[in-house]
């Protein structure tokens, strides 16, 4: 049984539809993110878990049991949730010792003391638990946000944007943490965020969110090397896609060359009796590149020129322009540095071909 089951769920506001049809299933222990672009539904979506919201149908299931559906919504309460805001929403009055207590009240004075204690611990604020939010940096005060969530032991922990206030360093480097603590813990969490090195960091399954649909449910190197369709190509990372045609199930020609494919290319056709598959009327599909598909190699024969370039440390992004006049993205050790216009040497490293239908194919 999922700690968390989702069916069907939809959201609407007036006649606008902003939820639709959303099914997932969180694990316990699981970190599962809820991942996608302003305005996609996500926090609406995270709302209705928390039951801020009442749903206008499906059900949100907590270990089997339903906490929301038309007509039904259990108080946000008794839910035994935690949540961590974007904003922290720390009570500015209280001592950072007892706002990790807050929720604690049903606790003896020395059980409310052995568990912030321990949290304070956790989260790596022990000496501060005298102080005041506003005596602490944005990471400390989310730590605190954090083990103010576990401290009654929730059931699951829901994380709203939980550092888009912070600096990008400090928030990779929080978001890190925040799964330690999260595992340490042996919490259930359901992140929302718009950064994809967020939800790399922290998610152990991510939800790619659009128009109030989850596009794909999967591993981060899944949504990265096998996204469902475009927009979760177009979405996750960087790539282009390149024109090409099918030449059977196992090969796609690009401008680049033959592609060899271990699994067989899926174009949005049946291969068997397919009649695009003739010589005289091949399949047309586009095909994603990743930056790291496209490796440069000074003695291979096929050359492609520099039209621009980001450096980035230990890596320079290349677009680079090929003899057909398209582009594609190539991520070189930045020893390798190369002037605008220069011709480099390029290979392809490709172990599974992704391509989609070609528009109007």
């Amino acid at each position: 049984m999922a700690h968390l089951d989702i069916v069907n769920l939809v959201q609407r506001y007036d006649r606008q539809t902003i939820v639709q049809d959303v099914s997932l299933q969180v694990q316990a222990g699981q970190i599962a993110c809820l991942l996608g672009p302003s305005g996609c539904g996500k926090t609406t979506l995270l709302r209705c878990i928390a039951g801020f919201e009442a749903v206008a149908g499906g059900e949100i299931r907590l270990d089997g049991v339903c906490v929301s559906r038309p007509g039904y919504n259990l108080a946000p309460e008794k839910r035994r949730i935690g949540m961590v805001f974007q904003d922290y929403a720390l009570f500015p009055h209280l001592t950072v010792a007892q706002n990790v207590g807050f929720g604690l009240s049903q606790a003896s004075a020395a059980e409310r003391q052995q568990r912030v204690e321990h949290l304070l611990e956790r989260v790596g604020l022990s000496g501060q638990s005298h102080k005041h939010p506003h005596e602490l940096s944005g990471g400390q005060q989310q730590r605190v946000a954090l083990a103010r969530a576990l401290a009654p032991r929730p059931q699951l922990v829901l994380l709203d944007e939980p550092f888009s206030n912070l600096d990008v360093d400090l928030r990779e480097r929080l978001s890190l943490e925040v799964r330690e603590i999260l595992k340490r813990e042996g919490a259930t969490a359901v992140l929302v965020t718009h950064d994809q090195n967020e939800a790399f960091a922290m998610a152990d399954v991510i939800g790619v969110v659009t128009e109030g649909r989850i596009q794909q449910w999967d591993s981060a190197y899944n949504l990265y090397h096998r996204p469902a369709n475009r927009f979760v190509a177009n979405f996750i990372g960087q790539g282009v896609l390149l024109p090409g045609r099918v030449i059977n199930e196992h090969e796609v020609e690009i401008a680049l060359g033959v592609l060899p494919s271990v699994d067989p290319v899926e174009c949005g056709r049946s291969c068997a009796g397919c009649p695009q598959r003739q010589p005289s009327e091949p399949c047309a599909v586009d095909v994603l590149l990743r930056p790291d598909d496209v490796v440069h190699d000074d003695d291979s024969p096929v050359r492609a020129k520099v039209v621009n370039k980001a450096f980035r440390g230990a890596e320079i992004l290349y677009t680079l322009e090929l003899g057909s006049g398209e582009r594609v993205l190539s991520l070189v050790p930045s020893h390798h540095n190369h002037a605008l216009g220069e011709p480099i040497g390029i290979r392809l490293d490709v172990d599974h071909v992704v391509a989609f239908k070609s528009p109007g194919a």
